[in-house]
């Protein structure tokens, strides 16, 4: 039976990711058969693993530390000959090759990168800075290419473009855009991959030899991660390993794949067989940034616009859209690390900046108490503990902090006692307003057929209670000196999901608008973990971060289930997944879709962040995330924008996004979603 062929929903390609592979391969003391035969075992396993794009060592044809045999004629004659190997070999195999190989040219010897793919030589880029210092001697051998442009070179029966004004791009892959330095290149002030990225390579690359000293290692992953945050690119680096000689100097076959600062992949050291280290690099969210970042369309125009200037080396790579996998972790919660080192650190920062936030703005305004609703779920409950420590380091009493519970039509013992409890331990000023009498008042005054005895649970039975709340609260806060604390987050603003002037929407000071609702649970936990509060807080903490998330503003229904937030609006982990790609990085929402289905589809598969609690940890499939996806983009697009435009103040908090209009998003009120459920529609499988 013949194989049905994925839905290109499911390819990498389809998504703009690039898959890219940084080589180690097993080298010889300049024996460049031997080199060419690992180069070409390399690229065949790269080919059955569907990479795009391979990136080998500095002069691995060659061989690096051979000295003064580079500038023997034997050796640059079987160099080529190694290279027109390369070439044949190449001419069925998928990747795209970054080779290294020192080629005499007008006199003199370069070291160079030889890009070759499907039988061809593309160009040959040589390295500019030539190490001459310490342990190298590079120009005893090497001229250096810098200055040279618009050139070409003859080479295994092919004459190629030759210079460093070279950048390689797919003519039927569009991402699929990179340039290529040269080891010391990329330790110069001035990388050369700097005017790559600012000509149009998305994927840079770095073939590199760097003999291992002690902390050198962690200096390349350094350089790296900095060059591929700087110049908004994904970094490819590979460095010689075993094999080569140790006359003078050692190897470790350090090699990693970087995007956007952020660490993807990375090889084994001082291993004895040759890698292949593989990742997909999100080419699509990387063009996409650059578009964000005003910087980097400014650096191009202060540098004489390099794209003017480099030639752009067109070829057919001949993708077919198969359904490959993804190389690439992709986490649940893209608000949330899953390393436990970084979860605490993100924690501790988001924690304070709410803190010193809430702090500047009760001071500035010379009030004498902060109010807040206390309900007993979590975002009052975070609220609250964000204003106790407001008051510590303030040296004020906590008591300055008047918590009022509002009991409701729907308001459980539960809740209610874990506010009191809460209240209690915290050594707030505490209070009870029973909302329900002047609820009855206003609905009767209405004429709404609840005042009449029929259980009509309905918007404006539910915002009848939320708007009291608030309208409390402000009136509270006149009467005692005070401002408001809003204790809506992020995602309830994403989704509209708060009641707009007279509710939740509005307070003094949004202290948690810049918090997702899935980092708020983990915030709770920070505290608890890092003792911020005292035992029996952290008690009421933990019963709190085990209770439902509900709004209770409708009773139970006969069967006694309470009213579910996530049933009516979807789980906050999706929505958050949501939103992290639409605010941060305006992905499609096919793709966000597609990231979606590759985090989530398995439960037991990557990792949970610390303290996740197991009962939680689900999965979703498809048709799951497409349900809420096309709920989420109606939320966020057309049906709440005027709420997040008339936003109280309130701290950004995460590098994943703000809804604030007056800083990360600023969209119409009155916008539609159709251009993305369009998209959507388009783009996924029928079924």
């Amino acid at each position: 039976m013949a194989k049905t062929k994925a839905h290109p929903f499911h390819s990498i390609h389809t998504h703009g990711l690039i898959r890219v592979g940084a080589c180690t391969p097993h080298a010889s003391v300049g024996d460049a058969a031997a080199n060419a035969a690992e180069t070409i075992a390399l690229a065949r396993q790269g080919d059955a693993q569907h990479a795009d794009l391979l990136v080998f060592p500095e002069l691995n044809i060659t061989s690096y530390a051979i000295d003064d045999l580079h500038l023997q004629t034997a050796q640059q004659l079987a160099t080529e000959a190694a290279l027109a190997e390369v070439a044949a070999a190449s001419a069925t195999l998928r990747p795209v090759l970054v080779v290294g190989a020192a080629l005499p040219r007008n006199g003199r010897l370069y070291n160079c990168a030889v890009v070759i793919a499907r039988g061809l030589i593309l160009g040959v880029v040589p390295k500019i800075f030539l190490p001459n210092y310490r342990e190298y001697y590079e120009k005893r051998w090497f001229a250096s290419g810098a200055g040279l442009t618009g050139l070409d070179i003859t080479l295994a029966g092919q004459t190629v473009p030759f210079g460093t004004d070279l950048i390689f791009a797919a003519n039927d892959l569009a991402p699929f855009v990179f340039h290529a330095e040269i080891c010391e290149d990329y330790w110069a002030p001035t990388p050369p991959s700097t005017m790559g990225a600012l000509a149009g390579a998305l994927i840079c690359c770095n073939l590199s030899a760097s003999n291992i000293v002690v902390g050198k290692a962690r200096e390349r992953a350094l350089l790296c991660a900095s060059q591929s945050a700087r110049a908004i690119c994904g970094y490819v680096f590979a460095a010689s390993g075993p094999g080569e000689s140790t006359t003078d100097l050692a190897w470790d076959g350090q090699a990693m794949i970087h995007e956007l600062g952020e660490l993807l992949a990375e090889s084994t050291r001082f291993g004895r067989t040759r890698e292949l280290v593989l990742a997909d690099v999100d080419a699509g969210r990387i063009a996409q940034e650059r578009m964000r970042v005003g910087t980097f369309n400014d650096s191009a125009r202060l540098a004489g616009d390099p794209e003017r200037r480099f030639r752009r080396i067109g070829f057919d790579h001949q993708p077919d859209f198969a359904d490959a996998g993804l190389l690439r972790e992709i986490r649940r919660f893209p608000f949330v690390p899953n390393t436990p080192e970084l979860l605490d650190e993100d924690c501790y920062e988001a924690f304070n900046i709410q803190v010193e936030g809430l702090l500047k703005r009760f001071v500035a305004s010379r009030s004498e108490r902060l109010v807040i609703g206390v309900s007993g779920g979590l975002d009052s409950t975070h609220a609250l503990i964000v204003a106790a420590k407001v008051m510590d380091r303030l040296e004020r009493p906590r008591s300055h902090i008047l918590g009022f519970t509002m009991p409701g039509f729907a308001t459980s013992d539960c809740t209610k006692s874990n506010a009191w409890a809460l209240m209690r331990a915290l050594g707030v000023d505490g209070a009870e307003i029973d909302i329900r009498p002047a609820a009855r008042q206003m609905l009767s005054d209405m004429g709404h057929p609840f005042a009449d005895g029929e259980p009509a649970y309905d918007v404006t039975f539910e915002n009848v209670q939320a708007g009291l709340r608030t309208d409390y609260l402000f009136r509270l806060a006149n009467q005692r000196g005070g401002i408001v604390v809003g204790t809506g987050d992020l995602s309830e603003l994403a989704l509209g999901w708060c009641t707009y002037g007279v509710g939740d929407q509005m307070s003094h000071y949004g202290v948690n608008a810049g918090v997702p609702k899935t980092l708020i649970q983990f915030l709770i936990r920070w505290c608890i973990r890092t003792s911020q509060y005292d035992g029996e807080t952290d008690s009421i903490l933990e019963s709190i971060l085990a209770t439902e998330i509900s709004p209770e503003l409708v009773p139970a229904g006969a069967d006694g289930a309470i009213q579910s937030t996530e049933a009516r609006i979807g789980p906050y982990a999706l929505n958050d997944f949501f939103l992290h790609y639409v605010v941060r990085h305006g992905m499609a929402p096919s793709k966000i879709a597609f990231l979606a289905l590759q985090a989530w589809r398995d439960a037991d598969a990557g990792r949970w962040p610390r303290d996740f609690p197991s009962a939680g940890r689900v999965a979703y499939d498809l048709p799951v995330i497409r349900e809420w996806l096309e709920k989420f983009l109606v939320r966020f697009f057309a049906t709440s924008q005027f709420k997040r435009s008339a936003l109280p103040n309130g701290p950004k908090v995460s590098g994943g996004g703000a809804l604030s209009p007056r800083g990360d998003w600023r969209a119409p009120s009155d916008g539609t979603a159709r251009v993305w459920l369009e998209e959507l529609e388009k783009g996924l499988p029928l079924s």
